[in-house]
């Protein structure tokens, strides 16, 4: 699915996917109804946003700031919604089990932009190194950065999907790996939103699934070039969207139908949006001096 960036080649990415046809395996989930005008309308939108005057000269301003408000929203899907402020002035995030979330999310949300190089050929092994910094010191050692095992609970709030078993789990991830390094034409919030729905529907690990799939999700949009500078939080956007929402969507998925999957890549598609809306007021405020 995602992989090999193309700066040049307007949000599309390079893979392949389990259970669809082998040429271009997102290929038909890129013609859904309402999927080719999601694609557009974040195109259009990322476009705007990378034109804007400050990011001539202060880019790694908007990045950073796009990356804490990231964390703050992957943070508020999982149901702690602290204010930004809160999250920006905090420095001790082990005191309880509010702070260790968004701790985690801080952890993740900055290594995902350490791993890209990674991603194309080792997923498995980036999506072991981003639960290992989410989960490490919180949760039990021997369950850190590995796949669940039969029996072992799964810790997070309820998204209203059956959980997989363990082997059923273990076989999605191989094929999940094999689309990610494998070739397709599919735009970069297809994939990225395939990516993030099989994630969170599988929760492969014991405890920070959503922290993980939505990190996943922002290592395709950066890595495919949509993005390349991480100033499209798609975080902000799922926490704003809010928990209903999302779980409609995500059961879309889950369903596979072609109108389930449609609503949840359209949704993927407005979250990454509202995410460029985020970083569009912040370049606004600097340009204003406010920031």
């Amino acid at each position: 699915m995602s992989s090999t960036a193309r700066p040049d080649d307007g949000g599309t990415s390079k893979s392949s996917a389990p259970g669809v046809s082998a040429a271009d395996p997102l290929a038909p989930l890129a013609a859904l109804p309402g999927v080719p005008e999601a694609v557009e309308s974040v195109r259009k939108s990322v476009d705007r946003a990378y034109g804007h005057r400050i990011m001539r000269r202060r880019s790694s301003e908007v990045s950073a700031e796009a990356a804490l408000r990231g964390a703050r929203g992957t943070a508020a899907v999982e149901g702690v919604d602290w204010a930004l402020e809160e999250v920006r002035r905090r420095s001790d995030f082990s005191v309880d089990e509010e702070a260790r979330t968004v701790g985690a999310a801080l952890r993740v949300t900055a290594e995902a932009g350490q791993l890209l190089d990674i991603w194309p050929q080792s997923p498995l092994r980036v999506l072991a190194r981003l639960h290992l910094v989410a989960a490490g010191g919180v949760s039990a050692k021997d369950t850190v950065g590995r796949p669940r095992r039969p029996g072992e609970p799964v810790q997070g709030p309820d998204i209203g999907v059956d959980l997989p078993g363990a082997d059923e789990v273990a076989a999605r991830l191989d094929g999940l790996a094999q689309l990610i390094s494998g070739n397709t034409s599919a735009p970069a919030l297809v994939a990225s939103s395939v990516v993030h729905g099989e994630l969170q529907v599988l929760r492969p690990f014991g405890s920070f699934n959503g922290q993980v799939a939505r990190a996943a999700e922002r290592v395709v949009l950066i890595s495919s070039g949509l993005d390349p500078k991480a100033i499209c939080p798609a975080e902000v956007g799922h926490a704003e969207l809010g928990h209903e929402e999302y779980t409609a969507a995500l059961a879309g998925y889950a369903s596979g139908t072609p109108e389930g999957m449609s609503e949840w890549i359209a949704h993927c598609g407005r979250a990454v949006e509202l995410g460029v809306r985020e970083s569009t007021a912040v370049c606004e405020a600097m340009q204003r001096g406010a920031a």
